[in-house]
């Protein structure tokens, strides 16, 4: 089937008539086309966006929450087409997608929705100068989203909900890997009655579509997750003109397990947060750091319950790991796994490529569960962003502490310790933007989202995304 665009409230085919094939990770296989979209593309969304924005600006945050919440139904109402979509384009199980992916998306929507309503702004009494203070939150205009592959609509709708909830128009690019559920979402937006032109959706290649975008000089503001590499180029093009950015970017997450933590909470958590997505998620804890006293016990016990991990086709409900998203990802983790065996990694399971049968020529990998002697090698510092961790046993708090802070990222990290103090302590100086202790992915919407050092600039979630989507204008009278 052919993606076609989504402009002004319509479905486009690109202006040069140039397609990309899209591609079934299960099977290796192309199953459809999607626009390669120009600058003369992004330009045309662009107009439908700045057209739209003075009436969607001025619309009441009741209708637009009422909007915002018909499309969070909808998405509920499709559950089931959506999640098969998403697992075909992605390779992901269509349980994990039906549980997680396609229930956020609609929680996206429904949350900003709400959201809006309660947005307050500021005033300031300025007491014996007779005057009071207060701040208008204003929409910026029209801003650019680019969302990456591994969560596709989870992570479009993560970046538009908030957008359009503030009152912005909206050019959005998915990524050209995954775009089966962003061009889904068109024919939503408009059974839920999202007027023309304040959402448009350019499909095609980051380099080409992605890079017309950022480049706008009329797009105000540019919201991004993805690859730190992509993220530094798109700083570099986007500060000199002064636009707004939310980056958010790579991780390598250190799983830090200390002796007095609740052992079997802690071990089939740290399954999950090692594996989930086949690894493919920006806070997955690739990096397992272990209290040397239950050291041993720890990966007996981790590489037993991984080896039961199924490998499998997205459509089984016994998969627990499905396909990687392309050949060019599945290819890069290999790379990854050959280095560590030449830096003296020792792999207890896993390692290698897996034929599924009927689907021989999907990407399909092992997980992968590496030991490691030293937090030095390229394992434990580059982003693999697949289904591989490495493991390594600590003797001390600082010491776990210097390993977990060594690497350039800084998204998350993950402690297992019932001792509130040391709690107290590694929270905070754990050099990441979330942390979760004893548990993993619990997600409040309401908390901001993001990093620090190479993890990305800025802060998504709750009134951080709507403040990041506003600019803030101070009115001072003296009466």
């Amino acid at each position: 089937m052919k993606i076609q665009n989504y402009i002004n409230g319509q479905f486009q085919n690109p202006i040069s008539n140039e397609w990309l094939e899209n591609y079934c990770p299960s099977n290796g296989e192309v199953y459809g086309q999607l626009p390669n979209s120009s600058k003369a593309d992004v330009e045309t969304a662009y107009k439908a966006a700045k057209d739209a924005f003075p009436i969607w600006s001025q619309t009441t945050l009741d209708e637009r929450s009422r909007i915002l919440i018909k499309i969070s139904e909808l998405i509920e109402v499709n559950l089931q087409r959506l999640a098969e979509a998403e697992s075909k384009d992605n390779g992901k199980p269509i349980r994990l997608a039906k549980s997680v992916d396609i229930p956020r998306a609609a929680s996206n929507f429904r949350f900003f929705g709400n959201a809006i309503t309660q947005f307050a702004s500021e005033s300031h009494e300025s007491v014996g100068q007779n005057a009071i203070n207060y701040t208008l939150r204003q929409p910026i205009g029209v801003v650019g989203c680019i969302s990456p592959w591994n969560l596709p609509l989870y992570l479009f709708t993560w970046k538009i909900a908030p957008a359009i909830a503030a009152g912005n128009c909206v050019v959005a690019k998915p990524s050209e890997i995954t775009p089966m559920t962003a061009y889904l979402l068109g024919d939503i937006c408009n059974e839920a009655g999202l007027p023309k032109g304040v959402l448009n959706i350019v499909h095609g290649l980051g380099t080409k579509t992605g890079q017309a975008i950022i480049e706008h000089p009329d797009i105000k503001a540019i919201s991004f997750t993805g690859g730190t590499a992509t993220g530094e180029h798109i700083a570099k093009v986007a500060a000199p003109m002064f636009k707004k950015l939310s980056l958010e970017l790579g991780g390598k997450n250190p799983n830090i397990i200390f002796a007095d933590c609740d052992y079997d909470d802690m071990l089939n958590t740290t399954v999950r947060s090692s594996f989930a997505n086949q690894g493919q998620i920006c806070l997955c804890g690739s990096r397992i750091f272990v209290e040397a006293s239950i050291y041993e016990k720890f990966k007996t016990d981790f590489v037993e319950k991984i080896k039961q991990l199924q490998v499998g086709h997205p459509s089984d409900d016994t998969t627990d790991i499905g396909a990687l998203v392309s050949k060019s990802h599945l290819e890069k983790v290999m790379h990854y796994i050959n280095i560590a065996k030449e830096e003296n990694g020792i792999i207890l399971c896993g390692g290698n490529k897996i034929t599924v049968k009927d689907f021989e020529n999907g990407y399909y990998l092992e997980p992968t569960v590496i030991e490691v002697s030293t937090d030095d090698c390229r394992i434990n510092q580059e982003e693999v962003f697949g289904p591989v961790v490495t493991i390594m046993p600590f003797n001390s708090e600082d010491d776990v502490l210097h390993m977990a802070n060594k690497v350039k990222y800084g998204l998350s990290a993950t402690l297992w310790t019932n001792d509130l103090k040391r709690t107290m302590r590694m929270s905070n100086q754990l050099q990441a933007g979330i942390i979760w202790v004893n548990t993993w992915m619990l997600r409040d919407l309401r908390t901001p989202f993001g990093g620090v050092k190479a993890s990305g600039v800025g802060r998504e979630g709750g009134f951080e995304a709507l403040r990041f989507f506003t600019e803030a204008k101070n009115v001072c009278i003296k009466y």
